[in-house]
């Protein structure tokens, strides 16, 4: 059976779809798009997408699922400019919880990040509960502190060490919550599928009122101690922590858009 399903009373033969596919599972027939590559469809949907007379629908990403847009890009370029640039790290949050809701919807849009060949197989944890972020946030001080006793550690570890005795969380930021990202340990492109996936979770963040920042501190410890931290966060077997990104309501609002070192382009001819 082929995983493609063609109206041909629709279709008008343009060959955008077969053009549009990564893998080149498909070519144009008689009737118009047809298989001539069997399993090797990564189900990225382009084909169905790119269609103007919605005449093709493929079973891996069906026709019904892909939602309908007039004009692309969406944003204008001045728009999307700012919208990019307004997006800080959030290290001062307010104590009170994000809702479920809205944790949801990070999530959410960060499944629809781009993946290696279209992989996803990015999963998500999310603690609610801030005492498990203080039990955590202990531990990793602990563990600065052996680091340090190694002599090997970074530069930034005593600074860490200090502010939690005086009573400040730099590690969460104080954040209410935190967003775990795991991924099929066998996955190649597990880290780079995340790092897409939580970069579309913090530029959504702002949108529904939240704030964010990479739990850096956090993620060096869980490298160094996988399986407990797996096992204390629930990861299921087979897949390993692959990013973490705090989050919660930021206390403050910027008011200018973040400036970065000035442009080192070349042109290759």
């Amino acid at each position: 059976m082929s995983f493609i399903e063609l109206d041909t009373e629709r279709c008008v033969q343009c060959e955008l779809c077969v053009k549009a596919c990564p893998v080149g599972a498909l070519g144009l027939g008689e009737s118009g798009p047809e298989v001539v590559l069997e399993g090797v469809c990564n189900k990225c949907g382009h084909c169905v997408a790119v269609c103007p007379k919605d005449a093709l629908n493929n079973r891996y990403a069906s026709l019904i699922s892909q939602k309908h847009i007039d004009t692309y890009p969406v944003l204008d370029a001045e728009t999307a400019e700012i919208f990019l640039r307004s997006r800080r790290s959030i290290r001062y949050y307010k104590k009170r919880a994000a809702s479920r809701e809205q944790l949801l919807q990070l999530v959410n849009i960060a499944r629809f990040a781009p993946t290696a060949s279209n992989s996803q197989s990015v999963s998500y944890y999310i603690v609610e509960d801030r005492s498990v972020l203080d039990e955590l946030a202990e531990l990793v001080v602990e563990w600065m502190k052996m680091q340090i006793a190694t002599g090997e550690y970074h530069h930034s570890f005593p600074v860490h060490i200090d502010a939690w005795k005086n009573g400040k969380d730099t590690i969460f930021r104080g954040a209410p919550h935190l967003v775990v990202a795991a991924a099929p340990k066998e996955l190649k492109n597990r880290r780079d599928n995340t790092v897409f996936s939580l970069a579309y979770l913090e530029l959504y963040a702002g949108s529904v009122g939240l704030g964010s920042c990479w739990a850096g501190l956090f993620e060096m410890f869980a490298s160094a101690n996988d399986e407990y931290v797996s096992k204390r966060i629930g990861i299921k077997p087979g897949l390993m922590l692959t990013g973490a990104v705090m989050v919660g309501v930021p206390v403050e609002r910027y008011l200018k858009l973040v400036n970065r070192d000035p442009l080192d382009v070349t042109w290759v001819d």
